[in-house]
């Protein structure tokens, strides 16, 4: 174990210390703004329509032909939100100071024109077996753009990568979050809570994708309104703070120093890697997560889940991650020191507003977004588990998921929150390296959709999206 933790602990120096993938999925986000015109700006409203347009619309039912676009979206939001929205911000404001926020709003910024990429190149190789059934993610894509043994060889790599850090690690590491916060807030025994997590996710997976489509597209709109709800009653509350927590965030970003109050320590550089770093980790942009989500959306051209899926980064940075900014820094919870980090600092700003009831209101979110993450993260690993060993492996594969659910609730380990890091640093490599590769795919369906369409708002009458 002391050589396994050393080993990982290198990878991840590597990785991440060095700010090598910071690097990699930043320069991937400005490389797609250029080539795509800043997409981000030009088809938010575009994704804005497609996204909420037919919220209240009878959704129609998935199944192994596909989800709807909004059902797709939901999966990936799923697990987009999770502890990362928590502890992420938290975290990131702790190390760096406000000014972190700053530049999480940036890599979410370029990451939308990332998960554009990401979403039409998955929708563009998606597999349809002869009896319907709809599969893809970066896997197709990797071997799309390299073809022969070594393609292979990265999309093999990839998919083991992302089982290993989400479909196993990952999970485990979400109900161990899970458990410690009803332990906090009830005092509930972490064992009946990991039976509890084993179970309910059992039941999930066991659906298919039908259960799992629907079980998103109902928990997701529930948990994101309930903690935006919670959120501005602690800002509205601490209203007279909100201009002051603005001025920290860009004045911190550029000199952490200059806040009055700050954290010891911040700088620059400090500010940025931690904000960019959780930023990314957060939204997934680049990491080739939530393109298994969208592939298998319904829609007639790729581009059009392209739109979609930008939403995804603007809710979960731009929304959920702020909102969880906003009150850490209006209550003033920070302290100068540091020593409050991660979810309890997020907790201490929501009982300085409900008391005792801001442990419990964490709680309850905590459960709403890792068990959210936990359907989410399976799903991916899933169609990696197809694409190695064929359907019949699925089974075994939700059997073990459910197992590692059950076991992180029964203590921290460290070292599977280190490795889960390094396999979550790992898998972004093959990815990456797929989409630059593929970039003149991804602007010729680009040019398409526009050519078809007149423009990236079209004003033809939509048709009903099928496979």
């Amino acid at each position: 174990m002391e050589v396994l933790s050393k080993i990982v602990s290198a990878v991840n120096g590597i990785l991440w210390d060095k700010n090598i993938l910071l690097f990699l999925l930043v320069g991937t986000g400005i490389w797609y703004s250029f080539q795509l015109r800043f997409i981000q700006i030009r088809g938010f409203g575009e994704g804005f329509r497609r996204t909420f347009g037919g919220l209240f619309k009878k959704s129609e039912k998935a199944d192994e032909s596909g989800m709807s676009q909004f059902q797709s979206l939901a999966t990936a939001i799923a697990a987009q939100v999770g502890t990362g929205n928590l502890a992420g911000a938290a975290t990131a404001i702790a190390v760096g100071g406000p000014g972190a926020i700053f530049w999480m709003w940036v890599s979410a910024f370029f990451g939308m024109a990332t998960i554009y990429a990401e979403a039409t190149i998955a929708q563009k190789y998606k597999q349809v077996g002869k009896d319907n059934t709809v599969t893809g993610g970066p896997v197709y894509y990797i071997e799309a753009a390299f073809k022969g043994k070594f393609g292979k060889i990265l999309a093999g790599s990839f998919a083991i990568f992302i089982i290993l850090a989400l479909g196993f690690m990952g999970n485990a590491v979400q109900s161990n979050s899970i458990a410690a916060a009803f332990d906090t807030a009830f005092g509930i025994n972490p064992l009946i809570i990991g039976i509890i997590l084993a179970i309910l996710a059992f039941l999930v997976f066991s659906g298919g994708i039908g259960r799992i489509a629907k079980v998103t597209e109902t928990i997701v709109p529930i948990m994101a309104l309930f903690y935006i709800i919670g959120a501005l009653i602690v800002i509205f509350v601490n209203y007279q703070n909100i201009p002051l927590a603005f001025e920290e965030i860009f004045v911190g970003a550029f000199a952490p120093q200059s806040i009055a109050g700050g954290v010891v320590g911040a700088t620059i550089q400090k500010a940025m890697s931690k904000g960019v770093a959780r930023g990314l980790f957060s939204n997934e942009a680049g990491m080739g997560s939530t393109p298994h989500a969208h592939a298998i959306a319904k829609v007639e051209h790729p581009s059009e889940q392209g739109f979609v899926a930008m939403m995804g980064v603007f809710i979960d940075t731009f929304v959920i991650l702020n909102l969880t900014a906003l009150v850490i820094i209006t209550t003033r919870s920070v302290t100068p020191d540091g020593s409050i980090i991660g979810t309890a600092l997020t907790q201490a700003g929501f009982s300085s507003v409900f008391g005792k009831s801001g442990d419990v209101f964490i709680a309850i979110c905590m459960f709403f977004f890792a068990f959210s993450t936990i359907i989410g993260w399976y799903f991916f690993g899933e169609a990696n588990i197809k694409y190695l060993f064929g359907s019949k492996a699925v089974k075994i594969y939700g059997v073990i998921v459910c197992v590692c659910v059950l076991l992180g609730t029964l203590g921290e380990v460290s070292i599977v929150w280190t490795m889960s890091d390094m396999f979550n640093g790992l898998m972004v490599i093959p990815n990456l390296v797929a989409l630059l590769a593929l970039t003149g795919t991804v602007k010729s369906i680009h040019k398409d959709y526009i050519k078809k369409n007149g423009g990236i708002s079209s004003k033809k009458k939509k048709k009903n999206h099928t496979a």
